[in-house]
């Protein structure tokens, strides 16, 4: 039977265990409740599970029966494949029948899709044990959304889980807008952005609102500091190779008639080439200390590197293309012409080994892509409709590259 109709043979147990998560999100590094739902979804199968010490991730590898079949000797390929599964501090405004039930916390990124087919996967590859002809590691992965999760798992070892390096790694991301419903999207190269942050605090004198004349008012500057930023970005960088500078967080004060002491300002920065990455870190602070000389106020500027570069490799890519084409159709795939402005700590997965990373569309089947709120909103939905297939493609994703693999060695 192919594998996407054993996969649609699990698709209410996937909707349920989706559903499960959905209900019950957890944010950060520390998700046990979710950590212990994909153990009970892996239990009786033929993996040897390594639980993380600094985090809730899980490390499954299935080791292949048909692996170094003829050449005893020979080093068994092995493929890696990862899910996130993490929620977000948002407050659920969906309506849904299965909405979070955690106050303050939703999967408004899709990550309890990601989950739920990574694990639907691990069924399916299960079954396929004495056909693999190689090892497969699955990566389910906490504290994606800004914690950087996936280095904490590769200082634990899940690259090399399975006794060797893996020689292919594969990442999944569901959107809930961008593309029409079951749509895969894949591009080589720089695909996502890499992302940083920037925290800026002025430091003035306080007075009364009367009286600004004999107080340093960091109001102004920090104002002033932000229609800077914009400028700087389209003055000083080329629009072929864009940057992103959006300000999240502008705070200051307590009251109107009262100036206060300090002002504060948070912003990403999202960056498409190493160059301007670099030039970023070199700019911003040149340019705020400037501002804040030129009116006689102090500023601390706390610049920080968070997530690279989402490069996929291009070989990777294009078999992933392959495999996308063979089991759904080349009408259910759309390369990107450009990256998207999201970043991922997948792509510290990408900087040790050749891999790639694909989106899904999870829009609503008929329901324009354009007008669908999009991920991280608190009124973002994702189809359940998707399951089987994620959950076929990472299965496909493995079986093919090992087979490749084997017959290269």
């Amino acid at each position: 039977m192919p594998v996407i109709e054993d996969a649609k043979e699990l698709q209410g147990d996937l909707t349920r265990l989706r559903h499960d998560l959905h209900r019950h999100p957890e944010i950060g590094l520390h998700l046990p409740r979710t950590q212990e739902k994909v153990l009970q979804a892996l239990d009786g199968l033929p993996f040897e599970i390594t639980l993380g010490k600094e985090t809730t991730s899980v490390t499954a590898v299935l080791r292949g029966g048909k692996a170094a079949a003829g050449n005893p000797g020979a080093q068994r390929p092995a493929v890696l494949l990862r899910a996130d599964m993490d929620g977000l501090p948002v407050q659920e405004k969906t309506g849904a029948e299965f909405s979070s039930q955690s106050d303050g916390a939703m999967h408004a990124c899709g990550h309890d899709l990601h989950t739920s087919m990574l694990a639907g996967a691990a069924t399916l590859l299960a079954e396929k044990q004495h056909l693999l002809q190689g090892d497969v590691v699955l990566m389910f992965q906490p504290g994606e959304e800004g914690c950087d999760g996936a280095s904490y798992m590769i200082r634990e070892g899940v690259l090399d889980a399975a006794g060797t390096r893996v020689q292919a790694a594969y990442g999944m991301h569901v959107f809930s807008s961008l593309e029409p419903h079951g749509t895969f999207c894949t591009k080589p190269g720089v695909m996502l952005s890499a992302s940083d942050g920037l925290e800026v605090t002025v430091l003035g004198a306080g007075g009364h609102g009367s009286a600004p004349h004999a107080a340093k008012d960091p109001v102004t500057v920090a104002a002033e500091m932000v229609t800077a930023l914009q400028v700087m970005v389209t003055r000083q960088f080329n629009m072929f190779d864009p940057v992103v500078l959006s300000v999240g967080v502008l705070h200051a004060g307590t009251k109107r008639n009262i100036i206060p002491e300090t002002a504060r300002i948070e912003a990403t920065v999202r960056t498409f080439s190493e160059a301007s990455r670099l030039r970023m870190m070199e700019a911003v602070p040149r340019l705020l200390k400037g501002i804040a000389a030129a009116h006689g106020v102090e500023v601390h500027v706390d610049y920080q590197e968070e997530y690279p570069l989402t490069i996929t490799n291009e070989d990777e890519t294009h078999t992933a293309e392959k495999v996308i084409s063979g089991l759904f159709g080349e009408r259910r795939l759309s390369r990107w012409a450009t990256p998207l402005s999201g970043s991922e700590d997948f792509s510290r997965v990408l900087a040790e080994v050749p891999g790639t990373f694909v989106g899904l569309s999870a829009v609503a089947p008929g329901a324009d892509p354009a007008a669908s709120p999009f991920n991280h909103s608190p009124y973002a939905t994702f189809d359940d409709g998707v399951l089987a297939d994620g959950a076929a493609l990472y299965t496909e994703l493995a079986t093919s590259r090992l087979a490749a693999l084997a017959a290269a060695a």
